[in-house]
């Protein structure tokens, strides 16, 4: 089973969230125990900010993350599902940056490990969803 984490999972374990982070780091590790962990640039780019340079390549290996780079595939999927949120009257401030990692997670791996704030499973149909506070 290989498991594509979003960067809200990351960040709750890295600063210890008092409401999302046992939860979190629960599901990090029991996903860990049923097959590999991927991250793509988008969670590597907005996770390293909480760490030093230095403790970048030690979280990825403390974790057992694999970096996944993003294919074509995947990122024309994001911007097909960022265009259809735009239709919809989204907002254009939405980052699409969550529209890229859906869509890594679609195409690279078989679930993504995020808490849900809706668009993904509004958006990403085919994309199966593990939010840890829903279990």
């Amino acid at each position: 089973m290989v498991t594509s984490v979003d960067t809200s999972i990351l960040i709750d374990v890295l600063i210890k969230d008092p409401v999302h982070g046992e939860a979190s780091k629960a599901a990090l590790q029991r996903a860990a125990s049923e097959g590999s962990l991927i991250i793509c640039e988008t969670v590597l780019a907005e996770t390293s900010p909480a760490l030093t340079p230095a403790e970048v390549p030690l979280f990825i290996q403390d974790w057992g993350l694999s970096f996944v780079p993003s294919s074509e595939q995947s990122a024309l999927l994001a911007g097909r599902m960022f265009k259809s949120h735009l239709e919809r009257g989204g907002k254009q401030g939405r980052v699409a940056a969550d529209f890229l990692i859906a869509a890594h997670a679609q195409i690279h791996a078989d679930r993504l490990l995020a808490r849900d704030r809706g668009y993904y499973r509004d958006y990403f149909k085919h994309l199966k969803l593990w939010d840890p506070a829903k279990g």
